[in-house]
């Protein structure tokens, strides 16, 4: 048995290698290149309309957090952000910034939003596909995501049914392994380790706790998910930013010097560490895209799950809220996350070399700690409590999703039971293995997505121009919805409502 698991992790540690390898990042922003060349820029372009559609929506537009009617299966808009926000803003925004700061340098951080820039264009691609191409279940449920317009759009090109009928069972796959590691266990090892060393709380106490509530939360299905997410999200994103936004301006004046080192690293002027530049360079690229791709999970396939279940018809309106999410989720905590570490004296500006021992989530309690005191340590570890808690309940529906494509409607149930229990398995175990293959797992999902997209690049760019016609230059033209019937015909309904 251990001579298969150390085959089992060298094959793994293989493909891992070449998932997360640097053509696979070329590839994920390659893919945001191309559509934000096509769409001429729309996340820049059309900057103050998609905020104002968005997060303005959500103070001057009724439709946009207007709950659902009770029969009715689908979700707000506001809600399916805040599950897909949920999912994103995770450990990553918190360990995964300071340990690519770490490992790359303060340059990473340009990279990370290079990355965040064009995988806007990649979110809002695939919330696009996903409102055209979703259908609704046997619980009248909408479902939509990368294994449907692989299915259906990809799979009705000529010669090409077989193919897009296989690359949506391997993204199902690939996505319901990912959910029990990346979803699931890392996050509630995370809480669960720093529950111990902050609280003294045992990590079987915080499993069982944690099961228990998850299991009250996912059981229920979507429309519960997503009100508990719509309440936890906001108050947890606002908190966190106003706690980082207290550190960065107590150290106020190291502020301007923190963004002169993320430039400079960015382009090796300045080595890491003292290292070769053109080392320093690659370690800043790599560390920052891969983070970056961590962070807001653009191209990966998995967020336009939660945004495919929303009550809108108008599919240029929820890739509008995908571009939102990157924005939230890197531009926004990422940054906040890295100007804390940057100003609190744990780098040093200049050559970007470590000034203290402590890694990952440590640094970022480090950078709290100076200046909330033990206070500090604390609050992250209640701040990763909430957003490793909050991942595990957006990654519960992706992976039911996935399930349900693959087995049907009703054998979901299981899915969800076996997923609560990992939840215990994850707090009191060591999986270092299982937690590398589902990292693999999740790498792998954006391979099949990214064929989706880049294959039906040609329709994104379509239904963006007539919404851009009609809703920007108000020209008279007919609204492109969803190619089946049954969908237009409610779409038809709700702009005559609204209208």
């Amino acid at each position: 048995m251990e001579g298969f698991l150390k085959i089992v992790e060298k094959v793994n540690g293989a493909v891992n290698g070449f998932v997360w390898g640097l053509p696979m990042l070329i590839l994920l922003v390659g893919t945001g290149i191309v559509m934000t060349l096509l769409t001429k820029g729309f996340q820049v372009s059309h900057f103050a309309h998609w905020m104002k559609s968005t997060v303005g929506g959500i103070f001057t537009d009724k439709h946009v957090t207007a709950h659902t009617k009770k029969e009715d299966r689908s979700i707000s808009q506001f809600q399916s952000l805040c599950t897909a926000l949920a999912a994103t803003i995770g450990t990553g925004n918190i360990a995964g910034v300071a340990a690519a700061i770490a490992s790359g340098g303060p340059g990473a951080i340009f990279w990370m939003w290079i990355v965040a820039i064009f995988g806007m264009m990649t979110n809002y691609s695939e919330n696009v596909l996903g409102i055209y191409y979703r259908r609704k279940n046997a619980d009248g449920e909408w479902s939509g995501g990368a294994m449907y317009y692989l299915r259906d759009g990809l799979g009705g090109f000529r010669f090409c049914k077989t193919l897009g009928a296989v690359l949506a069972v391997l993204f199902s796959v690939f996505c319901v392994l990912a959910s029990f590691g990346i979803g699931n266990m890392s996050q509630i090892n995370s809480i669960a380790v720093n529950m111990n060393n902050v609280f003294r709380i045992p990590n079987w106490v915080t499993g069982v706790l944690l099961m228990i509530l998850a299991a009250l939360v996912i059981v229920g299905g979507l429309k519960r998910i997503a009100s508990v997410t719509e309440k936890l999200v906001p108050f947890m994103a606002i908190a966190y930013i106003i706690g980082a936004f207290i550190v960065v301006f107590a150290n106020a004046d190291s502020i301007g010097p923190a963004f002169a080192s993320i430039f400079k690293g960015a382009f090796a002027m300045k080595a890491v560490g003292g290292g070769i530049v053109g080392s320093g360079v690659k370690l800043a690229v790599t560390w920052g895209m891969k983070r970056g791709v961590f962070s807001n999970e653009a191209g990966l396939g998995s967020s336009v799950m939660v945004h495919s279940s929303s009550n809108v018809r108008e599919p240029v309106m929820q890739g509008m809220w995908g571009i939102f999410e990157v924005f939230a989720d890197t531009l926004v905590v990422c940054t906040l996350t890295a100007l804390a570490v940057l100003t609190s004296g744990l780098v040093d500006l200049n050559t970007g070399a470590m000034l203290t021992s402590t890694e990952k989530t440590a640094m970022v309690a480090e950078a709290f700690g100076r200046t909330f005191g033990g206070f500090g340590q604390a609050f992250i570890a209640v701040a990763i409590l909430l957003f490793a808690f909050s991942t595990v309940l957006g990654w519960s529906h992706y992976g039911t999703k996935a399930f349900e494509f693959l087995f049907g409607t009703k054998a979901t149930m299981g899915y969800k039971v076996v997923f609560v229990v990992f939840v215990v398995v994850g707090a009191t175990m060591q999986l270092d293995l299982a937690w590398d293959l589902s990292d693999t797992f999740n790498g792998l999902m954006a391979i099949p997505n990214l064929i989706g997209v880049l294959s039906l690049s040609g329709l994104v760019l379509k239904i963006t121009r007539n919404y851009v016609a009609r809703k920007l230059k108000k020209e008279d033209v007919a609204p492109m919805y969803s190619v089946f019937p049954e969908y237009q015909k409610e779409a038809e309904d709700a702009e005559k409502e609204k209208a």
